[in-house]
């Protein structure tokens, strides 16, 4: 059942039933088993009652996951036994109940697939749970404070790292979550795409799917390729947008918009929330970004506007009625890359995101995937403006998912996005606020020098401005849950310590609380899968239905 349930999902429980239902310890297990007679307590010899008694239903958690809400579905296993050596031997019973949770990742204040790293970070307060599938290191001069349960499924350390040795640690690190504050040696928790869950398996949920890959496999669900609703790619002759109620649509719409090196005109008639003829230069990277540049606002009129999309998502006074909301877009830049140029999407004028209503009347919020470079301009989700706030009461479920994040303040200007930092140079960033899930890579560490650092989960959102090299005036804000699931594919160039291509902001980075509302999760987001023991019992024999006390 374990490994159905994380190689997969429900779906591979409920089609390998009669597996489980025939499986009972044998004389070929060991001589042992042959003095044994089983049934499932259901009239049922040599079996095993393997039943669910509690359909997913969103519930807490318990154990070691207390603190997080998930689906819980909850299977009974049951067996009798009876000893053959003796006539009228009693039958003796059994009872396990196993649960089977789904865990959205972005509950998750951090969650890092691989190492997760602290080290040298800013003053810095963690008010959601925080896990990493390796290890954790941490220490700094200034203080980190974890106010929800820690976990690693390694250990958590404070090794040289940085460039930094373990005496440069002078900051304190307070562990305040109930009831054990951290805990080492976890369990990793896995996406349901099979066995293998490294970070270069994981970052095919961005990819594209090969070409004949089943929509309905276990990495195929995975994908937002076939989760989005709409799908633009962009490649060097065409552009094209699907609209599909699901990854099973048979009839899928494609708007299609050839264009050439100087004529846009069906690209800008079709798709007036796009542009593709933007570039500027990616100091981190050393190359020239070739954006797909996404206008959120014009994009938000378009998807209630435009006939093609009210065709296929039929909706009266806003309510989508037909099952199905346009609120995942997936994005690929497919124009060639090179040595000097990054094919990218970036997203600008997204203070107030599209957002759908579902026939319950909550907001379904809006998501954006891409396997190419995300770069957002300006505010994001953010409708009132307000800067430097933890208040999102007024935000819509959303996630940014990428190869890799960098947030550009509403000052940046292509044009001087390859000059020097300082007087004279590009313009100063200013205070800007993203409210959303991120689901990012990274470039990883590969020693413990100060140029072989990731940059920390403080950089996971990269940064390319003058961001006041820590004056409290400019504050880059992000109300957000960060993932890092794999490392980056295409912008790969090693983090460098400020001062080289950005000043860091003052960082006021903060777990949305939203996440923890079922109504409220990002659309898309990631289900992690955990197992776990709940209620064992003897029950009397025959009896499938015994609830013990």
């Amino acid at each position: 059942m374990k490994y159905d349930f994380l190689a997969g999902n429900l779906t591979y429980i409920t089609n390998d039933l009669s597996t489980y239902h025939s499986s009972i310890p044998t004389a070929a297990d060991d001589s042992y088993w042959s003095n044994f007679s089983f049934n499932d307590a259901a009239g049922n010899s040599s079996a095993t009652y393997v039943q669910c008694i509690s359909n997913s239903a969103w519930a807490p958690l318990s154990s070691q996951y207390a603190g997080l809400n998930g689906w819980v579905t909850v299977y009974r296993v049951l067996s009798n036994a009876q000893q053959n050596d003796a006539a009228n031997n009693p039958f003796s019973a059994v009872q396990q109940d196993v649960e089977l949770d789904g865990i959205p990742v972005f509950q998750f204040a951090i969650f890092y697939n691989g190492l997760l790293e602290f080290t040298w970070c800013a003053p810095f307060t963690v008010n959601g749970r925080t896990h990493s599938n390796t290890n954790i290191y941490n220490g700094s001069s200034a203080n980190l404070t974890f106010n929800s349960i820690v976990t690693a499924s390694g250990t958590i350390s404070q090794p040289a790292w940085f460039g930094k040795t373990p005496g440069q640690y002078t900051g304190t690190i307070a562990y305040n979550g109930t009831p054990t504050g951290y805990s080492t040696n976890a369990n990793t928790l896995t996406l349901p795409i099979g066995t293998n869950n490294s970070p270069g398996v994981v970052a095919q949920i961005i990819a594209m799917p090969p070409a004949g890959e089943d929509p309905n496999s276990a990495m195929g669900q995975q994908r937002f390729f076939n989760k989005a609703e709409v799908v633009l790619l962009v490649s060097n002759l065409l552009v094209t947008t699907t609209l599909k109620t699901s990854s099973g649509d048979i009839a899928p719409v494609t708007l299609l918009a050839p264009y050439t090196a100087t004529n846009y005109s069906l690209v800008n008639s079709l798709f007036p929330f796009l542009n593709i003829t933007n570039t500027f230069t990616d100091q981190r990277e050393s190359k020239t970004v070739v954006a797909t540049d996404i206008d959120v606002s014009k994009l938000k009129t378009w998807l209630v506007t435009n006939a093609s999309v009210n065709a296929k998502f039929p909706n009266t006074a806003g309510i989508y009625n037909n099952g199905a909301f346009p609120n995942i877009l997936y994005v690929a830049d497919n124009r060639p890359a090179s040595s000097s140029i990054l094919p990218a999407v970036r997203l600008v004028n997204g203070g107030i995101i599209p957002t759908n209503m579902s026939p319950s009347g909550q907001p379904t919020g809006f998501s954006v995937s891409t396997p190419n470079p995300l770069y957002v301009k300006g505010d994001y989700n953010n409708p009132s403006g307000v800067q430097a706030s933890t208040d999102t009461s007024a935000t819509f479920p959303s996630a940014l998912i990428a190869d890799a994040l960098s947030v550009l303040s509403r000052n940046w200007v292509d044009s001087q996005s390859s000059f020097s930092l300082g007087s004279g140079g590009k313009a100063s960033a200013v205070s800007t606020t993203i409210n959303a899930a991120i689901l990012v890579g990274n470039v990883p560490s590969t020693a413990s020098d100060v140029n072989s650092y990731s940059g920390g989960v403080q950089n996971l959102p990269r940064l390319l401005e003058d961001w006041g090299n820590g004056s409290a005036s400019v504050v880059l804000t992000a109300n957000t849950s960060m993932v890092n699931l794999f490392s980056s594919a295409r912008a790969t160039t090693q983090f460098q310590a400020p001062g080289v291509y950005y000043y860091a902001p003052t960082r006021q980075f903060s777990f949305d609380l939203n996440f923890m509302n079922q109504a409220k999760i990002p659309p898309g987001t990631p289900i992690l899968g955990a197992i776990q023991r709940s209620k064992w019992t003897v029950p009397p024999p025959g009896v499938t239905t015994y609830a013990g006390n």
